[in-house]
């Protein structure tokens, strides 16, 4: 009996070594007093997005010109052929575009890397599905820790790089969209 207590005993703490874990994960804990800022990757990060822009271009064209050439052929002190030549032209053209962008909406992104420098590269995808018309926002840039906010929120004017797709899908969307056979007869000037 004592032989295979020994034998059991022996087994047992040769074949499974004993291993402490702590309930502490240094990559996931926070601090008590510590605020609630994403500063590393997989953290979370409310954007709101307010971008409003105009643009107004405008060009005015107008050119005249005017030549004349006169011959005459003499002989003697009579005229035996005269010609006149007048050319005139005159263009005016102008034209004028506006154009005016206004996106108002709150996303939630994630931290994907922390660069070296301390900037934390965010990115993050919100889909609305509104009456059967899918609404997709998508954002990414970099952001210096010291523009989040207390409540971890930072402005949309605050991401450098920053690029900021909108996409509509959907009946309405389709039905706002030039046709294909219109924008063949725009590209060949007709």
């Amino acid at each position: 009996m004592k032989r295979i207590a020994l034998a059991v005993t022996v087994l047992a703490t040769t074949a499974w070594p004993v291993q402490a874990e702590s309930l502490y994960r240094e990559e996931a804990w926070r601090g008590l007093t510590a605020d609630n800022k994403a500063y590393r990757p997989g953290d979370v990060l409310t954007v709101q997005v307010y971008e409003n822009t105009t643009a107004v271009a405008s060009a005015d064209t107008g050119t005249r010109r005017t030549n004349n050439l006169r011959a005459e052929l003499a002989h003697g002190g009579t005229s035996v052929g005269q010609t006149t030549l007048n050319v005139a032209g005159d263009f005016d053209g102008g034209g004028r575009t506006q154009r005016t962008n206004r996106l108002l909406t709150t996303v939630t992104v994630s931290v994907r890397e922390v660069l070296p420098s301390g900037q934390l590269r965010i990115a993050g995808t919100q889909s609305i599905q509104v009456n059967d018309e899918l609404q997709q926002v998508t954002l990414e840039g970099l952001v210096r820790p010291a523009d989040i906010s207390d409540a971890n929120l930072v402005q949309s004017t605050r991401i450098a790089d920053g690029r900021i797709t909108y996409v509509g899908e959907g009946d309405v969307s389709d039905r706002s969209r030039r046709s294909w056979w219109r924008r063949l007869v725009d590209a060949l000037g007709f």
